[in-house]
């Protein structure tokens, strides 16, 4: 099962250690995803090289292909997709928000075309557990309904009822001894609905407490002022994930309101589209002012690609349209991540969190999900 001990504090920041039956993982932490079984672009190798310590896989896309059935068959997730360290899968609760235009939802649960030919997928709460069962995840979902923001009262009321009724089907469905189930907390940008949610899901008891429904349409500073008032209510002694945040000014913030977990899909999404992470701000590799520069992505990175490839040379791929370009440059991204949970988590036990922005002033970037814009100061 899942255990959690607290080694640092300071105010609300915290870093500590996560335990799987798959490994253990330092928090704070950020987990790359692999919707489909695949972190794109990368193999396990180069994952597990950039210091990825968990990764994340989703429900509703590996039911529609290949199926739970079939992972479990060829021995579960772990064994199929040759990782070997720990993996938590998304209940498929984000797939409510983020495919609203081919879902029917209802008190019950919610039917989905499937995205890649049209045909009917039924996921509830029974069923979300299950297949999870079946992936065999360390760490598994709750099923819930995201709503995406700005939203009326109303719909994120429906949403959080709906929510703590399947978390409570989902705890009682729940058969794997060895996987930690994670309860997700709704309620959008309302502190009451948010408040009231997280105090059913601890009434009901769960291994850890997941923060849902942000980064879904409200800006860095609602997001900023929400998270305490959430994390507040949250057992000192569960970890709390943050769902689908990634810019590095999100994750300080994330990490000074007290949320030990992370995910996103941008390190390997932005990679794959000529963008570098680092410490100084991103990268746009296609640029001509990268043709003649022979220096790494970054100075000082201990990645892969910083020690054998030039900007030059990873502008010229990307240029050439070959897929080296994108698996380097995610391989970069990736890096740059775990270098920068290392180094909030060194400076948490420090008590120096502050610093972070001296060192990485990519954390004023906070405004932008997706990574900026061509136009973007910080982009060069």
């Amino acid at each position: 099962m899942l255990g959690f001990r607290i080694e640092a504090t300071a105010g609300a920041t915290r870093a500590g250690i996560m335990t799987t039956p798959h490994g253990a993982v330092e928090t704070p932490a950020f987990m790359p995803v692999g919707t489909a079984g695949s972190v794109k672009g990368v193999t396990p190798q180069q994952l597990r090289g950039t210091g990825t310590q968990i990764i994340l896989a989703n429900t509703y896309h590996l039911q529609l292909r290949p199926t739970a059935q079939v992972v479990e068959e060829l021995g579960g997730l772990h064994r199929f997709m040759g990782w070997e360290g720990p993996i938590l899968t998304d209940s498929g609760g984000y797939q409510v928000f983020s495919l609203a235009e081919i879902n029917r939802v209802t008190d019950e649960g919610v039917e989905f075309r499937s995205h890649i030919d049209g045909a009917t997928l039924w996921l509830d709460a029974r069923t979300a557990i299950d297949v999870q069962n079946k992936l065999g995840a360390d760490i598994i979902m709750a099923f819930d309904e995201c709503p995406p923001l700005p939203s009326p009262p109303h719909v994120v009321q429906t949403a959080v009822d709906r929510t703590i009724r399947w978390a409570k089907v989902c705890r009682e469905v729940h058969q794997g001894a060895d996987q930690a189930l994670f309860g997700i907390v709704q309620g959008g940008l309302d502190v009451d609905l948010r408040q009231r949610c997280a105090a059913a899901l601890v009434g009901i008891g769960f291994d850890g407490y997941a923060i849902g429904g942000l980064s879904v349409g409200e800006t860095h500073e609602e997001m900023s002022a929400i998270l305490p008032r959430i994390t507040e209510c949250l057992p000192a002694d569960r970890p709390r994930y943050l769902m689908g945040v990634g810019m590095p000014g999100d994750i300080l913030a994330a990490v000074q309101a007290g949320v030990d977990m992370l995910d996103c899909v941008l390190p390997t999404r932005n990679g794959r589209n000529s963008y570098a992470f680092t410490a100084g701000g991103p990268l746009r590799m296609r640029n001509e002012a990268h043709r003649l520069d022979d220096g790494p992505l970054e100075a000082g990175c201990d990645c892969e690609t910083c020690q054998s490839y030039s900007r030059g040379y990873i502008r010229h791929l990307f240029n050439a349209a070959e897929m080296l370009g994108p698996t380097l440059t995610s391989i970069h991204n990736l890096r740059f991540y775990q270098r920068f949970m290392a180094r909030i988590r060194a400076l948490i036990r420090e008590g120096r969190l502050p610093a972070i922005g001296e060192e990485y002033p990519i954390v004023a970037l906070a405004t932008s999900r997706e990574g900026g814009s061509e136009e973007n100061e910080w982009t060069r």
